[in-house]
C-alpha cells in the first residue's frame, strides 16, 4: 500500500512538473494593436507568440505591466518570466537577451501636424525639430545612437497617446510612432476621438522594424527560443495577424 502511494506520489509530481515545463511565462504591455490585456487574444504579436508556442506543445502565459517594468522583470533571473516582447532589435539588448525570429513588422516612423507636415531626407534634417519618443523604447539604430550622443534632442514621454497629444497641440513638431498604434489610438482611445485630422504619418518611414520576442540569455532561454522559432514555421503568421491587427 504504501509502494502504490508512493508510485503514485512520484507520478503526480512528474505530470506537475512536466506541466510547468510546457508553460512559458513572458512580459508585455499595453501596446494596441499588437499586445494588451483587454484586447482580443491579448492583440496581434501575442496572438502569433501563444500559436506557435501552441504549435509545439506549449501554452504562453502572458502578464502586462509598463514597459520598462516589463523588461526589468523580464531579465530578473529569479522571476518566473522567460522574457519579454514585443520588441525591435537593437545591438544593445542582444547582449542581455535571446532574440526569437520575427513575429512580424512595424512600420516606425514620425506623427505630425496635418497642418505642418515635414520634410526630410536625412537623420541630419532632424536636429531642426522637436522631437517626442516614448522612454526605454528603441526606436532606430542611427537614430537612437543620435539621440544617445547629443546630437539630436528628444522629448521622452510614457506613452504614445502622450506624444500623439503634444503633437495635435503643437508642442512637438513630431513624435516616433508605429503607424499600426497610431491608427488604432486614433479610432479607440476617447482622449483622442475626433482628432485623428489633426494629425497625420509623415510620409517617409524611419523604419520598418521586426517584431521579436526577447527571450533570458540562459540555456533555457536559448532553447525555448529555438522551440518558439520552430513553432512559427508551423502556423500562418501573416493570417493570424491580419486577424487581429
Amino acid at each position: 500500500m504504501i509502494k502504490r502511494f508512493a508510485l503514485l506520489l512520484t507520478l503526480t509530481l512528474l505530470t506537475s512538473f512536466s506541466w510547468a515545463e510546457k508553460t512559458v511565462h513572458l512580459t508585455s504591455l499595453g501596446w494596441p494593436p499588437y499586445s494588451g490585456k483587454e484586447l482580443p487574444n491579448q492583440g496581434a504579436s501575442v496572438a502569433v507568440a501563444k500559436a506557435a508556442f501552441e504549435a509545439m506543445g506549449y501554452t504562453l502565459k502572458v502578464d502586462f505591466f509598463p514597459w520598462s517594468r516589463a523588461v526589468a522583470l523580464a531579465q530578473d533571473g529569479s522571476s518566473k518570466y522567460a522574457g519579454y516582447f514585443p520588441e525591435y532589435y537593437s545591438d544593445a539588448v542582444a547582449q542581455e537577451f535571446t532574440y526569437s525570429d520575427s513575429l512580424g513588422k512595424s512600420p516606425v516612423g514620425f506623427v505630425e501636424q496635418s497642418a505642418n507636415p515635414v520634410t526630410w531626407t536625412s537623420h541630419e534634417d532632424l536636429k531642426q525639430f522637436s522631437i517626442g519618443v516614448v522612454q526605454d523604447y528603441v526606436n532606430e539604430a542611427k537614430f537612437d545612437a543620435m539621440v544617445a550622443d547629443g546630437t539630436l534632442k528628444v522629448e521622452p514621454v510614457i506613452s504614445d497617446k502622450n506624444n500623439l497629444l503634444k503633437v495635435i497641440n503643437g508642442r512637438l513638431d513630431m513624435a516616433v510612432i508605429d503607424k499600426n498604434v497610431m491608427n488604432y489610438l486614433f479610432a479607440n482611445d476617447k482622449s483622442l476621438q475626433g482628432k485623428a485630422s489633426k494629425a497625420s504619418f509623415n510620409s517617409k518611414l524611419l523604419d520598418d522594424k521586426d517584431i521579436h520576442i526577447c527571450f533570458k540569455k540562459t540555456a533555457e532561454g536559448e532553447e525555448l527560443a529555438k522551440i518558439f522559432n520552430e513553432g512559427l514555421t508551423k502556423i500562418d503568421v501573416d493570417a493570424i495577424l491580419a486577424e487581429n491587427m
